[in-house]
């Protein structure tokens, strides 16, 4: 697949069809991924990793399975241990990225961004990646196999329309920004 679709690209359709809705807007340009809830009169904010494309669909992922009280959090209130793990906190990670990375997959599919997982840890062994890999497409077959719920199947559409179109504007996914500002952190 190639990469006619652009981080900024998913960042703009994203912004014009939840930033105002939902109080949130997705920016780029990060070293590390970061959700940060809205406060006072700013928006929630998630940010991505640099300029790839699927570090937003990750982001994203996150966004669209975390319910009313995770995104009041920083971070959705998740832990994050970085590796290196024991074995007890990979199968943790894995457990609950399970969920998000079938999603990811989902969006990945759809505007056809090239998916691969994510063990976050280099010391995963084939056999892990395996197990994990095979979790995660069976999530994400299920998945497409049902009417995804409201913002996951919305962002769903968005981004068939967006890969259908190769980057040209449609269903106002286009826009590079929005009243949010810029879709790249500075």
């Amino acid at each position: 697949m190639s990469r006619t679709v652009t981080d900024l690209l998913i960042a703009g359709c994203f912004n014009a069809n939840f930033g105002r809705s939902h109080n949130v807007r997705l920016v780029g340009g990060a070293k590390e991924p970061l959700y940060l809830a809205a406060a006072g009169h700013r928006p929630a904010t998630i940010r991505y990793t640099r300029d790839y494309e699927r570090s937003a669909l990750h982001e994203i992922a996150h966004w669209c399975i975390a319910g009313a009280a995770r995104c009041r959090q920083r971070d959705y209130g998740y832990w994050y241990l970085p590796p290196p793990r024991t074995a007890a906190a990979q199968q943790a990670f894995c457990a609950a990225e399970v969920a998000v990375q079938a999603l990811e997959k989902c969006f990945s599919k759809a505007c056809g961004v090239r998916f691969a997982v994510s063990l976050d840890n280099l010391d995963g062994g084939a056999e892990l990646v395996a197990d994990f890999a095979e979790q995660v497409a069976d999530r994400a077959q299920w998945l497409q196999s049902r009417n995804m719920p409201g913002r996951a199947n919305r962002m769903v559409e968005l981004l068939r329309a967006l890969g259908a179109q190769h980057g040209r504007a449609h269903h106002g996914c286009a826009h590079h920004g929005s009243e949010y500002g810029s879709v790249r952190s500075g």
